[in-house]
């Protein structure tokens, strides 16, 4: 199971980083906040100092056309909020 996804670059997410050293990574719906801890740290090689972590619900979307309804919906997402201990910087665009 691959727990970190990408990392969200927003306009957001670059204030977080910039103001408090946060970074926001789309992780797997079944990852824990443990979990998402040891791969970041793994994968980047920082001490990370809290995790915070929000689940979006799909969205829903249906229109009526000749042949009925039609119904759709999109993935359910999760999101962190990586806080790196002091002094500690992930490099994002990093190309390896």
């Amino acid at each position: 199971m691959s727990i970190i996804i990408k990392p969200i670059i927003s306009e957001k997410a670059n204030y977080l980083q910039d103001l408090r050293g946060a970074y926001s990574f789309l992780v797997n719906p079944k990852a824990n906040k443990i979990q998402v801890r040891n791969a970041v740290e793994a994968m980047y090689g920082v001490k990370v100092a809290d995790v915070r972590t929000m689940i979006y619900a799909p969205k829903v979307s249906a229109k009526q056309t000749k042949k009925g309804l039609q119904v759709g919906k999109t993935n359910k997402l999760k999101k962190a909020i990586v806080s790196l201990a002091s002094g500690e910087v992930i490099d994002i665009f990093a190309t390896n």
